[in-house]
């Protein structure tokens, strides 16, 4: 495995690093001031004129549609390899991977409609994804049932002559309050009585289907993320055409696994982002204040978090970069493994590198005067999200005992004891 940065990748990073130091830093404090005016306007569900000021400069720079591999309709999609050090530095900013029309939940919209959906879905759906032109949204939680365990969903999508009519409750519907966002990606169940994975479907529904009702954003840790959002939705008695259906009744699962291992491995890779971002801070702040007669760098126990976090980001990145270079040479499948531990790893890690950048910032850490609160809040918020560490740590278990067991019991080294 090599890891090392092919000559396009270099050059595309240090142009990413370029338009981030022109384009982003700068807007950093305008990004929020915008929302909070629009918020005391009475509504914070408004674009902010910031982020479609920047997409055309990405475009033009050349940084557009990085994240989405050998697809015809996106030829400057990057392998997952490639793209892994671009969407790092998306990272260090939580809202600057829109910019570059990378962001999520629309990255595994736009996969999952290429690689699962017809020619006549991508027409009507994806091209305009791709152009930056409307965001979509993906229903799979639902607030009724334990949803770490996706056999558990209970909406309904019966089909009705040549409808599918839906009925349930979704909720954390990443992208629903924005009044861009165009089209769901809903998964429910076509057939209660098939098999455990057999009886989820997804199926494209238009955001103003009638029957849909966006309910009311969730906040995480009291931030609601406007004008992105996360939003509790009722589809009642929604009826979409048959073709509006992902690949086939009872493929759900299929298609979600396709789905969600991309995902995951690009929040990983902003995540490390965001530790690599969180890391610098606490470096800056700990060589700019004295305590206790010394600068805060020269404490001990500044100097030891600091090389934790220098050890664990590498770590992480390592293991992202393996992941990464598995998914594009044997494929998602085979990566699993990979995969469940570069979700486990990840997120825990950035969220320990921003905690203790927090505690070197003192009571500013905690507050929105850095960008270190609201880093921790979206990097525990991944701890659950596109599944929780529990349903990770199992899976990667339960993969590791299944080695271990096609061994003939002969052929197991027992460990020699002393006065074995």
């Amino acid at each position: 495995m090599n890891f090392d940065y092919s000559p396009k990748v270099q050059e595309m990073r240090e142009r990413l690093l370029a338009f981030f130091d022109e384009h982003i830093y700068p807007n950093e404090r305008r990004f929020v001031e915008e929302v909070e005016a629009n918020r005391r306007a009475g509504n914070a569900w408004i674009p902010t004129k910031l982020i479609e000021e920047l997409k055309p400069k990405a475009r033009a720079a050349g940084l557009w549609n990085l994240f989405l591999p050998r697809s015809p309709r996106a030829p400057e999609g990057l392998s997952n390899l490639e793209y892994a050090p671009l969407c790092e530095i998306m990272g260090r900013v939580p809202w600057a991977a829109e910019v570059f029309n990378c962001s999520a939940p629309d990255t595994g919209n736009m996969e999952t409609i290429e690689r699962y959906g017809s020619e006549a879905q991508k027409d009507q759906w994806l091209e305009p994804l791709l152009k930056g032109e409307i965001r979509s949204a993906f229903l799979m939680t639902e607030p009724a049932v334990a949803s770490s365990d996706a056999t558990n969903i209970e909406c309904s999508i019966t089909r009705d002559g040549d409808e599918y009519v839906i009925n349930g409750r979704k909720w954390w519907s990443s992208g629903a309050g924005d009044p861009r966002c165009k089209i769901y990606i809903v998964m429910g169940k076509t057939d209660p009585e098939a098999g455990r994975h057999e009886q989820q479907s997804m199926i494209l529904v238009p955001a103003n289907t009638p029957g849909i009702r966006v309910i009311r954003p969730l906040t995480v840790f009291g931030y609601d993320d406007a004008p992105h959002g996360h939003m509790e939705v009722e589809l009642k008695n929604v009826r979409v055409p048959v073709s509006s259906l992902l690949l086939g009744e009872g493929r759900g699962f299929e298609i979600a696994q396709g789905r969600l291992g991309p995902g995951r491995i690009h929040h990983c890779m902003r995540s490390i982002g965001a530790a690599e971002r969180a890391l610098e801070l606490l470096c800056h702040r700990a060589i700019a204040r004295t305590a206790f007669g010394k600068t805060i760098a020269q404490q001990t126990v500044t100097q030891e978090r600091i090389a934790d976090a220098r050890c664990s980001i590498e770590q992480a990145r390592l293991l992202t970069l393996k992941a990464a270079y598995m998914m594009d040479t044997v494929g998602n499948k085979v990566a699993k493994a990979e995969i469940a531990m570069i979700k486990i790893v990840a997120p825990n890690m950035a969220l320990k590198v921003i905690d203790w950048a927090m505690q070197v910032y003192g009571g500013a850490g905690v507050s929105d005067d850095t960008p270190l609160a609201y880093m921790w809040a979206l990097q525990r918020t991944l701890r659950l999200a596109d599944g929780p560490d529990e349903v990770h740590r199992n899976s990667l278990a339960k993969l590791e005992l299944a080695r271990h067991m096609k061994l003939p019991t002969d052929k197991v080294q027992m460990p020699i004891t002393r006065g074995a």
